[in-house]
Order: structure tokens, then C-alpha cells, then sequence
């Protein structure tokens, strides 16, 4: 039975999108859990945030070293190493409650993190059929956002115990732990001469020149979640929206993507992965300027958040399925590890631009913020032309033998 299960491409799928999910949750759980017993020591917003930015900053420390280890060493001990790392950084968190000792923590949960979201995400993309990606990536995506969407629950917690949520985290981790032990180690390819044998820069020159769109809705989903969690809140205290609507109004952008993340990713298998992209980004730019002139009714401003989380909940996977569309298989792991670094890059710049936009314009500015990175991608997307396609690449080679 066990020889079976490591064999089985289904029971590795599940056991990876599971590992998603459990990831997703400690995410979910750590941004609202460690910002509220911050508050509650007495550190400013302004540290709250900087601590907060501690795991896009592992994220991104850790994408450009990330590739190789993978190539060399496979999938499964990377996923491995990067629960450990998580779980270990989860049960240290309440026994010193120092600022920068939870920053470091922070930042090793955001390398732990990265390191299994990279090597699940090239596992799945490299094993998936292309008629089957978009499908596979966005149920992947759906789990991810059903973890970070049970996360914030935990908060709960603390009022009986503040050890118990990181507790639970750290025992489903180790749940998990027990099902990826069971796997089967397999490696990317490496056997493409546009992918193993070319060095680093030129890999990454190669992705840029094949598929540069593909990696823009990675950055603008991270502009976007970080720009809601971090600028919303403080925006809606000055507009004068409650805290208590703060907590309806960004659950129901996760809400919204659960509900259409499948259906996109089935459609974009069936008509195509930039027509998908360009409609969401299209109707998800709409969907934020609305907010800016209809901020003042909270039943028109939830159910924009909604609207807006059912077309761009499904940025990130749409943008990894259009991506392994567009490059070898080989080149898949440098891909990913560019909308890595792409994704936390956004996460850092939304809430710096989105902060100036709130002290330059008095309405809407969270708004304008956000709708206008959308617009820009946009306009991206429409002047992207497909240079090179997969196939011709492979000719090529073939041709070269």
C-alpha cells in the first residue's frame, strides 16, 4: 500500500494541495494573531507593520537561492526542510514575546513558507497536463485560501490560552508532515538545453523574454492582499468605517475568490489563460474604482469586495498556469521562483504606495491605489505578444540533437 501511495500521482496532488492548505492556515493565522498581542504589549502601529513585514522580507531573501536546491536535491526535502522550519518558528513564538525576536521568527516563517509554496507549486505545474493546469492550480489556490481564510479564526484563542493557536499550528504541520514523508522524491527537468545548462541570469533572461506578462499578476496579487491588510484598515479608521466592517469587508474578498477560483481555472483550460486574466483584471479594475464612489454605503462597498474578490482571488494561479503555458518545462522552477520574488515585491510596495496615496488624497485613495496598478497591468497584458512558444523551443532542440 505504501509503495502504491508514493506511486500515485492523485494521492501526491492531494497530499500537496493539503501541505497548501496548512500552510495557508499558519499564514492566516500569524498576520491578525501576532499583530493583536503586539497591540496588546503596547508597540506602535507603524512596528506592528514593519514586524508584519517580516515574512514578505523572507520571502523574499529566499527566492533567488531557492532554485538550485530544488534542481539538485528534488522537491520533497525542500517542502521538508520548510515545515520544520515553520513549525519550529511556530512553537517559539509565545515563550519571548520580543519585538525582534518575532521579526526573525517572522522572517524564517516567510522562507519556511516560500520554500514549500515554491517546490509544491513547480511539483504541481511540472505534473500537471496542460489541459488539466488550470484546474489543478486553481484548486490549489482555492485550498490555499481556505487555510488563510480558517487562520485569523485562531485569534479566538488567545482568550483562553495564548500558547493553544500556535499549539494547533504547529500539530497540523506535523500532520501534514507524516503524508509528505510518504511521497516520492522526484526532480524538475532538467534535460532541456534553455533550462538545466544555461546559468542563472540567462535562465531568468530567457523567462523575461518568453513570458514577462505572466509574472505581473504574481506582483499584483501581492500589491493587492498586502494593500488590503495593510492600508484598508487604516484608511477605513479616517473615512470613518468601523473596525467591526473592517473584519466583514476584507473576509468577503476571500469569500468571493473561493466562490469562482475552480470555474476560472477550468476556463482559462478551455479558452485560454490570457483571455481569463485580461476579463479579471478588466472587471477587478472596475470593481475598485466603483468602491471609490460608493464607499459611503456599506452594503454597496461589501458587495464590491465580493465582486472584486470573485475576478482577482484567482490572479496568482491563473498567472503561474499562463506561465508554464508560455516557457519549456524545464525553464518552470526559474519561473516560479521570478513570481516569488515578484509577489513579495508587490507585498512590499502596496502598502508604501497605498500609504502615500492616503495622505495625498482624502477620498477614495486606498482605491486609486489599488485600481490603478490593476490598469497598468492592464494595459501589460494587451500589448503582450506570445515571442516563442513552448513547442518551438522543444523543435529546436530536437533539431540541435
Amino acid at each position: 500500500m505504501y509503495a502504491i501511495k508514493q506511486n500515485n500521482p492523485i494521492y501526491r496532488y492531494w497530499v500537496l494541495v493539503g501541505m497548501v492548505m496548512i500552510a495557508g492556515f499558519s499564514q492566516g493565522m500569524l498576520l491578525p494573531l501576532l499583530a493583536i498581542m503586539l497591540e496588546q504589549i503596547g508597540f506602535s502601529s507603524s512596528l506592528n507593520g514593519l514586524n508584519a513585514a517580516g515574512l514578505y522580507i523572507g520571502i523574499l531573501l529566499i527566492s533567488p537561492f531557492i532554485e538550485k536546491p530544488v534542481r539538485k536535491f528534488g522537491y520533497k526535502p525542500v517542502i521538508v526542510t520548510g515545515l520544520l522550519l515553520v513549525v519550529t518558528s511556530l512553537i517559539l513564538f509565545p515563550f519571548w514575546q520580543v519585538f525582534w525576536f518575532w521579526f526573525i521568527l517572522r522572517v524564517i516563517v516567510g522562507i519556511g513558507d516560500n520554500l514549500i509554496h515554491y517546490a509544491t507549486q513547480v511539483w504541481i505545474t511540472s505534473t500537471s497536463p496542460k489541459e488539466k493546469r488550470g484546474r489543478n492550480l486553481s484548486i490549489y489556490g482555492l485550498a490555499f485560501g481556505i487555510g488563510f481564510g480558517i487562520g485569523p479564526l485562531m485569534t479566538r484563542l488567545l482568550a483562553i490560552n495564548e500558547y493553544l493557536p500556535f499549539i494547533i499550528a504547529s500539530a497540523t504541520s506535523l500532520f501534514t508532515w507524516i503524508f509528505v514523508m510518504m511521497l516520492r522524491n522526484e526532480w524538475p527537468d532538467n534535460e532541456i538545453e534553455t533550462g538545466a545548462r544555461l546559468n542563472t541570469l540567462a535562465r531568468y533572461k530567457k523567462v523575461l523574454s518568453l513570458a514577462w506578462f505572466a509574472l505581473l499578476p504574481g506582483f499584483c496579487y501581492g500589491y493587492l492582499e498586502a494593500s488590503l491588510h495593510g492600508n484598508f484598515p487604516v484608511y477605513a479608521l479616517r473615512s470613518g468605517i468601523t473596525i467591526e466592517y473592517v473584519s466583514i469587508l476584507l473576509p468577503a474578498f476571500v469569500f468571493g475568490s473561493l466562490i469562482t477560483q475552480l470555474p476560472l481555472g477550468m476556463l482559462s483550460d478551455k479558452i485560454g489563460r490570457k483571455k481569463v486574466l485580461l476579463s479579471v483584471l478588466s472587471l477587478g479594475f472596475l470593481s475598485f474604482l466603483t468602491m471609490a464612489f460608493v464607499e459611503s454605503s456599506m452594503t454597496a462597498l461589501l458587495i464590491c469586495f465580493i465582486v472584486a474578490g470573485m475576478f482577482l482571488g484567482s490572479l496568482f494561479s491563473l498567472g503561474i498556469a499562463y506561465l508554464a503555458d508560455l516557457i519549456p518545462s524545464s525553464l518552470i522552477p526559474t519561473g516560479n521562483v521570478m513570481v516569488s520574488i515578484c509577489f513579495a515585491l508587490g507585498s512590499i510596495a502596496g502598502p508604501v504606495v497605498g500609504g502615500i496615496f492616503i495622505d495625498l488624497f482624502e477620498s477614495g485613495s486606498i482605491f486609486y491605489s489599488i485600481s490603478g496598478m490593476l490598469f497598468i497591468v492592464l494595459m501589460a497584458g494587451v500589448f503582450f505578444t506570445q515571442k516563442e512558444s513552448v513547442e518551438s523551443v522543444t523543435t529546436l532542440k530536437k533539431n540541435a540533437i
